[in-house]
């Protein structure tokens, strides 16, 4: 089984994927490896290059992360080209990732579930949810950016909607007062009964 823990930016998806980690849980991080992908795949590189703007692959071939949220995060045709780039060789390493091992409940981190097509590749949905008040305040303090910043990359990640569900999603609240542990465990417990 393949469970999506997905919400938007600042929800607490990173939280809820370290404790299903700790409970013995296979998490394959989407942000993480998409970043790695990006980093060390030439064609990948180059495509960003080409489609997006050169001065978003750094002289050492490196991806220049600010220039590149600056630019696809404000141009949403920018970033479904990035998305479009991106997101099939995920969804392939993600095959590779299950195929590894024989865990049989996995987990995907994500925030853009059905952006990329994984919501067609998971059984289940954990969708992470806290007030927006929260969620901004947590990512102007992780990532130094401002507000403004912050609702443009909610606006950009909220932009796409699923025309249907098809799959169970559960709702997990984080959001500082209610307990996320009993949460996840009651949530686990579901699934293996």
């Amino acid at each position: 089984m393949l469970i999506a823990i997905s919400g938007g930016i600042g929800s607490g998806k990173s939280v809820v994927s370290r404790m299903v980690t700790v409970l013995g849980f296979d998490v394959y991080d989407c942000d993480s490896r998409a970043k790695a992908l990006m980093d060390t795949d030439p064609y990948i590189k180059e495509r960003i290059r080409k489609e997006i703007h050169p001065e978003c692959i750094l002289t050492d071939n490196g991806i220049n992360r600010k220039r590149l949220a600056d630019i696809v995060f404000n141009d949403a045709a920018a970033l479904d080209r990035l998305n479009q780039i991106v997101h099939s060789a995920v969804r392939d390493d993600i095959r590779k990732w299950e195929g590894a091992s024989d865990n049989g409940i996995k987990f995907v981190e994500t925030a853009i579930l059905y952006q990329s097509g994984l919501d067609k590749m998971v059984d289940m949905v954990w969708e992470i949810d806290a007030p927006l008040d929260l969620r901004i305040e947590r990512v102007m303090k992780r990532n130094s950016i401002t507000r403004e910043e912050v609702l443009s990359r909610i606006a950009s990640q909220d932009a796409f909607t699923p025309s249907a569900l098809h799959h169970k999603v559960k709702q997990i609240i984080n959001d500082g007062i209610l307990p996320l542990l009993p949460q996840i465990e009651r949530e686990l417990v579901d699934i293996v009964l």
